[in-house]
C-alpha cells in the first residue's frame, strides 16, 4: 500500500491509498487544499483539525449544490426524452391542401390563352413590319 504525501492549508500529510489511486488522492487532496487555502487567508491560527473540518464542509456544501443540478439536469433530460419517444410513436399528422376551384383554374387558362395570342400577335406584327 504506497504512501502519498499531501498538502493543505500549507501542513503535509502522509497518507496511504491502495495501488493506483495515487492519482485520485493527489487530485481530492488539491481540491480540499483548495479550499483550505481560503480558510488560511481569512482566519489565522486555524487548528489542523478545524481546517480540515471546515475545509471538507465547505468541499461538501459544494459538492451537495452539484447533486442537486444534476438532479435536477436528469429530471430534464428524462422528461426531454420521453417527449422525443411520444413524437417517435405519434400519427402523422394529416395535412389538408385546399383545392384551387375549377372556375379559378378555367379562368387562369383563359388568361393565359389570351396572352399567348396577344404575344403571337405582336411577334407577327414585329416580322412582317
Amino acid at each position: 500500500m504506497p504512501n502519498v504525501t499531501i498538502t493543505i492549508g500549507s501542513r503535509s500529510f502522509e497518507v496511504a491509498c491502495q495501488e493506483g489511486e495515487e492519482h485520485f488522492l493527489k487530485s481530492a487532496a488539491a481540491m480540499l487544499d483548495t479550499e483550505a487555502a481560503v480558510l488560511v487567508s481569512q482566519i489565522s491560527n486555524l487548528t489542523e483539525s478545524r481546517l480540515l473540518l471546515m475545509s471538507g464542509l465547505m468541499l461538501a456544501d459544494k459538492t451537495a449544490g452539484m447533486e442537486d443540478k444534476v438532479k435536477l439536469t436528469e429530471r430534464r433530460v428524462a422528461e426531454l426524452e420521453r417527449e422525443l419517444e411520444a413524437l417517435k410513436n405519434a400519427e402523422p399528422q394529416k395535412v389538408e391542401v385546399p383545392v384551387v376551384p375549377a372556375a379559378v383554374t378555367d379562368t387562369l387558362a383563359e388568361i393565359a390563352a389570351r396572352t399567348e395570342a396577344m404575344a403571337a400577335s405582336v411577334e407577327e406584327r414585329l416580322t412582317s413590319g
